[in-house]
């Protein structure tokens, strides 16, 4: 291991990386149940599309962990998956959204190689980088919020308001977060696991208890695990040679012009929010050197793309770098031997996915909420005094929890840097890659106004 991963040089400790990775994993570990429930609206077997998010989230995590050497996991990522069931499945199907998402991996690998993505990331400015942490620090905070069921949705004249304080699932999350705070209060090593599952174990004793009442109808699913072990089902009715197939048999009315503007959009997104997560969790790492560059991006970022090739290859959608890293880097994992303990326990829930399946999201969401608070830290670095780079900093901050997305708040971000610069006499500041950046930029929400994404 020191061999490999270079764990003294690093300061860094075998039991530090395998903790931080067991805490990666239980923070994303909801991907396995979410990804198939999401993607079973496009008409794809939840069953097969399991296996798939598990097999392509190894593999992409595997090449992090030995090619890039980063403690950052990959798994197919949310929006992502939400765009390609209801958006691009809906105009074309799932076969040639699949598709589509492969032809977007193929060119996502060859801007990696060619170092398109590398000049994009040195591109962006230093305050905006420390902006991208702390911004991603939000969303994960207030994805948290909503997974515990205390920040709701779709109350007249209010767009968010707090859940309902009565709900159990609400009380157990609440009760985790108390827990978890404590713990890290404590300084207590290990303290989000912990947090994790204490809450599971407290959630089990409430539902035998009579205090948790399973209702599947309503979401509300058992805590008790139904089982330990289940094979794998295959991927052959949902994999690119199945999308493959079914274009060779004929397809009517296929508007090129739509695909090529999805492809677009898979790549915008998946660039975007993969250089965001880089960003934020390497900032909080420490990973980025004086000029706020990160060393081995190139390798960063190919595993991401081979990631995506690979999951369309099985049957699911855009793989990307997960901003759930950012747990394990709170517990001090510091290379990719952190990475390598989250792709182990990926193929070890592959094949006991009864019991993963059981940890619910109230449990995980008060690490996802006290993730947010190490990462929101890096706001002080930020330079505030000057207009110039204090307002873009703070449009792409609070742009990725309101807008529910680490790419928009970029576009914003950067949209507003290169427009204060130019009409206020910076343009040196300015990088040519900066202004291209926001002509694609620019485009994309001309097609979000056409497309509707």
């Amino acid at each position: 291991m020191e061999k490999i991963f270079k764990l003294k040089e690093n300061n860094t400790t075998v039991g530090t990386e395998l903790l931080a990775g067991l805490t990666t994993f239980m923070t994303m570990a909801y991907i396995l149940i979410v990804n198939p429930d999401i993607l079973s609206y496009a008409g794809m077997a939840k069953e097969a599309v399991f296996t798939a998010t598990a097999i392509s989230t190894i593999i992409a995590t595997l090449m992090m962990a030995f090619y890039a050497k980063y403690p950052f996991a990959l798994a197919p990522g949310m929006g992502l998956n939400a765009f390609f069931a209801f958006t691009a499945a809906g105009l074309f199907g799932w076969q040639i959204a699949l598709i589509a998402v492969f032809i977007e991996g193929i060119v996502f690998a060859l801007m990696s190689l060619f170092k398109v993505r590398e000049k994009i990331f040195d591109s962006i400015p230093k305050n905006l980088k420390l902006a991208v942490s702390a911004g991603i620090g939000l969303f994960i905070a207030f994805i948290g919020l909503v997974n515990g069921g205390l920040v709701v949705a779709n109350i007249p004249a209010v767009p968010v308001t707090i859940g309902d304080l009565g709900n159990i699932s609400v009380i157990l999350m609440l009760s985790g977060l108390v827990i978890t705070m404590i713990l890290l209060g404590l300084k207590i090593k290990g303290a989000l696991l912990w947090g994790i599952l204490a809450t599971w174990i407290i959630g089990i004793f409430c539902e035998l208890t009579g205090l948790y009442v399973v209702n599947i109808e309503a979401g509300v699913y058992s805590l008790i695990p139904n089982g330990i072990f289940s094979p794998p089902p295959s991927v052959a009715d949902i994999n690119i040679f199945a999308a493959l197939r079914h274009v060779a048999s004929g397809v009517e009315g296929l508007n090129v012009f739509n695909f090529i503007v999805v492809v677009f959009a898979f790549l915008f997104v998946d660039v975007f929010d993969t250089i965001g997560t880089v960003i934020g969790v390497s900032e909080k790492a420490g990973f980025l050197d004086n000029d706020g560059k990160l060393p081995r991006v190139k390798q960063v970022l190919l595993s991401d793309a081979v990631g995506t090739i690979v999951g369309a290859g099985l049957g699911t959608s855009t793989v990307t770098t997960y901003v759930e890293s950012a747990a394990g880097v709170a517990e001090g994992g510091k290379t990719g031997l952190t990475a390598l303990t989250v792709a182990a326990l990926f193929g070890i829930a592959l094949f006991f996915s009864p019991i993963f399946a059981a940890i619910p999201s109230f449990a995980t969401a008060p690490a996802l909420v006290l993730v947010g608070f190490y990462m929101i830290q890096n706001v002080v670095k930020i330079n505030f005094k000057d207009p110039t780079e204090g307002i873009p900093s703070f449009l792409a901050i609070v742009a990725m929890p309101l807008m529910y997305s680490i790419a928009d708040g970029i576009v914003f971000g950067v949209l507003s840097y290169v427009i204060l610069k130019l009409f206020t006499g910076n343009r040196k500041d300015v990088s040519i890659v900066m202004y291209i950046i926001s002509v694609l930029f620019i485009l994309k929400l001309v097609s979000r106004a056409t497309l509707g994404y």
